[in-house]
């Protein structure tokens, strides 16, 4: 079910992205306005998979003559709407990214134009809006009492159970402090994986530091630095030592006799076939795991930062620059210099901070 919904999504993606391709065809010969919004682009999906062009299903009786049972697409109806139309929401952003980004309204490196996906390359995935009944139920319910306390409800695909502990949410949204927005089903490395998209209020002023006006310059700054023998190392103005992290777990050097025999594996099956797939499967779950151990670490190093500390000021490295050094790119790498500038700056947006650049970057 969970497949049948991802295959839905990327062939509505696909679909609208040829049906803007026709379209800037005609245009270029005198045609109509071009679909490119969101909204422009379920309309005109919307429009065609009802049309004689998605399709029809006949039925012949024994006399030899056929009749239209069904036109448009035979299986529309055995997905959830929301999923396709999703799908073309993703188009128009998209569509919206590239045109910004060649007319210079979009900063940083240059957006192309979208392109189909491959059932082979992209991966599985899906998105769900959250609706409101009438009668005040909601179509994304988590923990649902007929299903047991760790469960996600689906419209269309019904009760998913789930490994984490969904207590916390349950709560916020029986009081009423949060409220589900979206609900987005992806595959990787073999896992199905559940994001639901909540719209929360802020912390407890109790679990937040005191904010500061932005004249406040009584001190109070911690500065990272990030760095291969010690993750992380951080000070105050006055140069005491607040933290230091040594025991990074460097999962990558760790695995890398598995995944060079895995690697080995996969080029000595032939390609295409099933022998392979399962070969790439084991090197992807491979991958997947050495990504998830390093996550994890960085996310209880910003923690432990975000949480100790009001006044963060991060080095502003420019890893990209430095990856291309081939000595020094697998062991930054391995550390994730990005992906923790990412976690602190992500975590401190739900605390009171203050933001500016220089040569360090204000966490916040």
């Amino acid at each position: 079910m969970l497949a049948r919904h991802a295959g839905a999504s990327r062939f509505a993606f696909n679909q609208c992205l040829a049906l803007v391709k026709e379209a800037l065809d005609e245009k270029r010969r005198g045609g109509s306005v071009v679909p490119w919004s969101g909204f422009d682009l379920i309309n005109a999906f919307n429009s065609w998979k009802t049309s004689a062009a998605a399709g029809r299903r006949f039925v012949v009786d024994a006399a030899g003559s056929a009749e239209v049972v069904v036109t448009g697409l035979s299986w529309r109806a055995q997905v959830c709407q929301q999923v396709c139309e999703e799908a073309a929401v993703d188009l128009g952003r998209a569509l919206t990214a590239w045109a910004d980004s060649r007319g210079g309204k979009r900063p940083g490196r240059r957006v192309g134009f979208p392109t189909f996906k491959r059932k082979s390359r992209s991966r599985p995935s899906f998105r769900i809006r959250c609706k409101t009944s009438k009668a005040g139920r909601v179509s994304i319910r988590v923990g649902d009492p007929t299903a047991g306390p760790r469960s996600v409800c689906l419209p269309r695909i019904g009760v998913l159970r789930v490994r984490e502990d969904t207590r916390r949410l349950r709560r916020m949204i029986r009081t009423d402090r949060a409220h589900i927005r979206y609900a987005t089903v992806s595959c990787r490395a073999g896992r199905w994986t559940i994001t639901v998209t909540v719209e929360a209020a802020g912390l407890h002023p109790a679990r937040q530091h005191p904010p500061r006006p932005n004249s406040d310059s009584s001190g109070g700054w911690v500065g990272v630095d990030r760095g291969l023998a010690a993750l992380v190392v951080a000070a105050d103005t006055s140069g005491r030592q607040v933290l230091r992290v040594d025991d990074a777990p460097r999962p990558l050097r760790a695995a890398l006799p598995r995944l060079r025999r895995l690697s080995r594996q996969v080029s000595r099956k032939q390609r295409g076939s099933r022998n392979r797939a399962e070969a790439v499967a084991r090197l992807g779950r491979a991958h997947h795991r050495v990504a998830n151990i390093r996550r994890h670490f960085l996310h209880k190093v910003a923690n432990r930062l975000v949480k100790t500390h009001d006044r963060l000021a991060l080095e502003d490295l420019h890893t990209a620059g430095l990856l291309r050094n081939r000595r020094l790119a697998a062991a930054i790498s391995d550390a994730g210099w990005a992906d923790l500038a990412r976690i602190i700056d992500s975590a401190a947006e739900f605390v009171t901070r203050r933001r500016d650049r220089s040569g360090w970057r204000v966490a916040g």
